[in-house]
Formats: C-alpha cells, structure tokens, sequence
C-alpha cells in the first residue's frame, strides 16, 4: 500500500535523482493513491483530510514547471536500463464522488471562447456514469496557470449545467512511467519515451503499459487520474478526480523496446508525440511498423500495408504541448484476442 502523503507525492515534474520511497521486487501488486491537482476546483467536494494535507504542505517552490501530482517514485529490483517495465493496471476507483473538468487557455478552441469555464462532475462508480453538478466561469486570476489553484465554493457563481446528459466513465491514470533518462527537472505536462502525460483513456482496468527503463530499478510513478476522457481532450482536461490504483509491476528482460506501448484486450498500441501532429503521426506510424516487424515477424512492406488497410490512427490528446496519436492494431488480425 503506497499512500498520497507529502512525503511521497511530487509535483509538476519528473527527475531521475529523486530517491525512491517504495521498493518492490517483479511481480508485486500495490495500491497506490494518485490525486488530482485540480482538486481545489470544488475543495469541498474534491478534498478530504488527505489531500488537503499534501496541499499545504508541498510548497509552491517545489511544484512546477509542470502542474501534476505524482505518487512514487518506487524503485523495481531487477530493473536495468535497456529491460522493460510492465504495468498491469487491476483497477482504478475514484477516492471521491466529484471530478472536474476545465476549457482552459491550453484547451483547443480556447480562441473561440475567449475565457475559461469549470465544469464540476458527480461520479456514480455504482452506475458507471458521470453527471455534471454545475459550472462556473474562471474570473479569479488572467488564467488558471497555478499549480494547485484553490476556489472557494463562495468565489464561484455555480450555475446548472448538461441537464439530462450523462457521461460513462472511464477511468484511467492519465500520467505514468518510469524516470527519464535525461537529468534535471522535467516538466510534467510534455508525454515522452519513458511516458508520462500519455493521456490515453484506454490506459485503465485491464490494460497493460510497457515502458523503457532508462535507469536502475526503473523508478516508477504515476498520477493525474481521470474518470473520463474524450480522445483529443479538446478543452484542456478530463475529468480530473483522485483514485485509488491497482498495480501489479514486473521486470521484462525478453521485450525490449525504445517507446510506450499499450496493451487491451483487443488492441495494441503505439505512441507519436510532437508539437506538430503531422509529425506525431508520422512517430507512431513508425512505432507501429516497428513493432510489426519486430514482435510480430512481418517485413516491413507487409508491415505498411497492414498499417493502411486495419491500423486505426487517432488523436489522443491536443493539449500537452507535445500533441498525442494513437496507432491501435486489432489482435484477431493475427488469428487470436
């Protein structure tokens, strides 16, 4: 168990200098608490004791540049640079009954709309449905930029909103990965080869993540969990809500690769980003037929033909400076699920 305390959460960014505050061998299973940095949103609905305490005490000299909040970094006995991490994900289950969603200055058609709106969400998990509690303009500040930002309920006009409109969830942990191999801070928000703010709904129960490892015991965290999220993540955000992971972690020595890769039950996927989606695009492509070629056996003029005629491409996210594509290949193409 790997709880969300100001000793073990970091905030806005990823360094591989930072000790590790759990080790674990391959194949344990944790539970590990991830919080939502838009908590302060709705504070008496987003916050309980234990968030709160990370709040105020994590000062804002130590957040940024970046504005997620990870839980880790744990430390995998075995895990060498050039091996793989795999991630199991067993379940994610949000810690409280309210999410929230922002159309930030970052979000896609902030030029549209000249200004930036909160949308607060009540989770059902028994139903498996979200319903928007009410909404409200940011006036507070020229923009909501500061990690961590705390609303209070009285500073907000909450005005009703989606009326008869219900969203199903689909709850993931938006950020995941293991320690990059360059040093220094590292801002949060860009994805990388080592992961990060990948930011693919598909990353939930069920799934499967592998990740490089750069560094020794491949120094895992994860965070920036979500309830639902639209492939684009048009406005800036998802639902953004504290959860409760399941993990089970192991060492891969026989699956090496250089990128994210994503497993469900259906699909593979690989990863582009890029500031420019053409050239996202072209990256998960090439992870793509990669992957063919290498775990699948296929040449590489089988591999592009493939990719045309049954890869499914799609834009994951739009809004993490590195924008995101997804390339997801059907597992019955090759006679089996």
């Amino acid at each position: 168990m790997l709880p969300a305390t100001p000793e073990t959460c970091f905030w806005g960014f990823f360094d591989n200098s930072r000790e590790p505050i759990l080790r674990i061998r391959s194949g344990d299973v944790i539970s590990i608490e991830t919080l939502t940095h838009q908590a302060g949103d709705a504070p008496d609905l987003m916050m309980d004791d234990g968030i709160r305490r990370v709040y105020e005490a994590i000062p804002m000299s130590e957040r940024g540049p970046g504005v997620h909040v990870m839980t880790g970094p744990i430390y995998v006995d075995g895990a060498e640079p050039g091996d793989t991490l795999e991630v199991r994900i067993l379940g994610v289950e949000p810690r409280l009954s309210y999410g929230a969603n922002i159309a930030a200055w970052w979000g896609g058609l902030y030029d549209d709309f000249q200004k930036e709106r909160i949308t607060i969400y009540h989770i059902d998990r028994n139903a498996g449905w979200a319903r928007a509690a009410f909404a409200f303009d940011y006036r507070t500040s020229p923009r909501y930029d500061v990690p961590g930002t705390i609303i209070a309920p009285d500073h907000a006009r909450r005005e009703p909103a989606l009326k008869n409109v219900r969203i199903p969830l689909r709850p993931h942990l938006g950020v995941m990965g293991v320690a990059p191999a360059e040093p220094g801070r590292i801002n949060s928000i860009p994805p990388g080869p080592f992961g990060g703010n990948i930011d693919n709904w598909r990353i939930g129960p069920g799934a499967i993540m592998y990740y490089p490892v750069f560094n020794r015991g491949a120094l895992f965290f994860a965070g920036d969990p979500h309830m639902a999220e639209g492939d684009g993540e048009l406005s800036g955000t998802a639902v953004e809500a504290s959860a409760n992971a399941m993990l089970q972690i192991l060492v891969r020595k026989d699956f090496p690769i250089d990128h994210p890769i994503l497993e469900t039950a259906s699909h593979w996927f690989t990863h582009g980003f890029d500031e420019d989606l053409d050239l996202a695009m072209r990256q998960a492509a090439r992870k793509m037929l990669e992957f063919l070629c290498a775990k699948k056996g296929l040449s590489r003029d089988e591999a592009y033909s493939l990719m045309s005629v049954a890869v499914d491409f799609g834009v994951t996210q739009v809004v993490d400076q590195r924008k995101g594509i997804h390339a997801a290949l059907p597992k019955n193409l090759f006679g089996h699920v």
